[in-house]
This record gives C-alpha cells, sequence and structure tokens, in this order.
C-alpha cells in the first residue's frame, strides 16, 4: 500500500527527507512537487522552497497528485492552535470530525454531494509507542488565513471545535473525493487569539513553532519508520 505523509511549515526544510527522490507531478489543477521513499510519498503543502501561505496552497494539485501517485492512504501533520485552556501547546492531538464553511471539492461541474468523515484509520498503530501522548477525538474548526482569527471570531468558534487551523478540513475534503484515507494529526503550537492573556503574534508564534522543533522531530520520525515498518 502506497501511503503519503502531507507535512507543513515546522519541517519544510528538515534534512529528514535527504536522499529521498524528488518528482514533480503535473495534474490538471497545477503542478506539485513530492518526495519518494520506497512505498512512502512526502509532500509540503506549503512547497519545500520559501513556504506559501495558507490561503494560496493549491490543494487540489497536491491532492491530485497523491492520487495519480496510486496514494491510497494519506498522514497528515497540521499546526493549530488551541480553543481550550486545558490544551496547551506542545499537545498532539488527532481531529476526527471539523468546521469549514468553504469546502474544497474537485466537483466543478457536476454534483456529488458527500457526507465529510476522517477515517483515521492508521492512528491507532501510529501512535502506538509515542513518546508524547496524542489525544483523539477532536474537532478542528479551520478559518481562510493567513492572518489570526479575532477575538471575536474566538469566541464563537470555541464553542465549535477544540482546535483552529487553516489547512486540514480542505485536505480532508479533496482526499475523501479522491477516494484517499485521511489520517490527521495536530502541533498545537498556540492558544488562540484572547484565549489567555498571552499576546499572539507573527514573532510570538514563530517562537512557540520553533519551541515545539522537538516534539514534532520525534513525531515524524517516529511515524516514518511506523510507516516503513
Amino acid at each position: 500500500m502506497k501511503i503519503a505523509f502531507i507535512s507543513g511549515t515546522s519541517i519544510v526544510r528538515s534534512d529528514l527527507f535527504d536522499g529521498w527522490e524528488s518528482e514533480t507531478v503535473r495534474t490538471e489543477y497545477g503542478t506539485a512537487v513530492v518526495k519518494h521513499n520506497a512505498n512512502l510519498v512526502v509532500i509540503n503543502r506549503h512547497g519545500f522552497g520559501e513556504p506559501l501561505p495558507p490561503h494560496a496552497i493549491n490543494h487540489r494539485a497536491n491532492i491530485a497528485a497523491l492520487k495519480a501517485l496510486g496514494v491510497e492512504e494519506a498522514v497528515s501533520l497540521n499546526s493549530v492552535g488551541s480553543l481550550r485552556e486545558d490544551l496547551p501547546p506542545g499537545s498532539l492531538v488527532s481531529c476526527a470530525d471539523y468546521v469549514s464553511f468553504v469546502p474544497a471539492t474537485f466537483y466543478d461541474t457536476t454534483l456529488n454531494s458527500l457526507a465529510p468523515v476522517v477515517p483515521n484509520r492508521l492512528v491507532p498503530q501510529l501512535i502506538e509507542g509515542l513518546e508524547t501522548p496524542v489525544r483523539t477525538g477532536l474537532v478542528y474548526v479551520q478559518m481562510r488565513g493567513p492572518r489570526f482569527e479575532t477575538r471575536a471570531e474566538i469566541r464563537i468558534i470555541r464553542h465549535w471545535g477544540d482546535v483552529v487551523g487553516m489547512t486540514m478540513a480542505s485536505e480532508a475534503d479533496l482526499c475523501q473525493e479522491a477516494g484517499i484515507g485521511y489520517n490527521s494529526f495536530c502541533m498545537v503550537d498556540n492558544y488562540a487569539h484572547g484565549l489567555t492573556e498571552h499576546e499572539l503574534s507573527d514573532a510570538a508564534f514563530r517562537e512557540l513553532v520553533a519551541a515545539n522543533q522537538q516534539t514534532v522531530r520525534a513525531f515524524v520520525t517516529h511515524v516514518l519508520a511506523k510507516l516503513k515498518a
């Protein structure tokens, strides 16, 4: 079975994929760069160069490329903000559902209404033996970005879910349409804007992401080893 790992900005320039074969896949939605190693494919949603902002990501090209390569399961790692005070930065979570009011789709000219699900078929085996505990069954709320949410927006959406981000729901929508099983993992990099007294800024966010790099690297190393086994 061919499996894809969808990564984010935290490992854009990681050496974990040094030596993997790079390929540019052309699709009707645009091109996507992937890296191969045996039965594994890695794609960075933001690209492997200067990271694209969330609203500019070509999710359709990314997922169409995975489909063209014969990928059956995708394991995704997304950066999120916490909507709960008891879910601090540095936490690893897995989301089982999501809220998104701008669904992504391949169906521009035909009607094909799917009821969204997040299968997470590989999640149980991937979290076995992981040093950092993973909270499962959470709900992801997707916003457009690239700016952070306003305090007023957070006061509303904290009633809808546990974490907030800008990418996962689009990937999950498209993977379902493409027949690719989606497996969610999220790294909590910050508290959502206004949830605590801590100031949220781009600089503060980057510091928090950097502080979580060791956890992210250990997680990715663990997942890749499991997927190669």
